[in-house]
């Protein structure tokens, strides 16, 4: 099994709500959902975005459509008005979560 980056199996949408960032997770592939399921969890996702995530991360399951919803809360350094950060809105945070990387092997 090779690691390869989440982008190669999914694409995320993202957005903030105060210091609150949800993102939407995707697979390209239905047959990739349950791997997502396995290997891409609140605690991966609360680890990737260490240092800038100081509250809890939660993974809500969508199977219906193949997707995950993740919130991460005490995101956004108070918020995006409030925060000092360069880029301190949620959008940024879906292109960040595809930089994970994931265990992968097949097509």
């Amino acid at each position: 099994m090779s690691k390869i980056l989440l982008r190669e199996l999914a694409h995320a949408r993202s957005g903030d709500k105060g210091n609150t960032v949800n993102i939407g997770l995707f697979p390209y592939r239905a047959e990739h959902y349950e791997l997502l399921k396995e290997q891409v969890t609140a605690e991966r996702v609360k680890e990737h975005f260490a240092g800038l995530v100081e509250g809890e991360v939660a993974r809500y399951e969508v199977p219906n459509i193949n997707a995950f919803n993740f919130v991460l809360r005490g995101a956004l350094n108070g918020g995006a008005s409030r925060s000092l950060r360069s880029d301190n809105l949620g959008k940024c945070f879906g292109a960040a979560i595809l930089r994970m990387q994931v265990e992968f092997e097949g097509n």
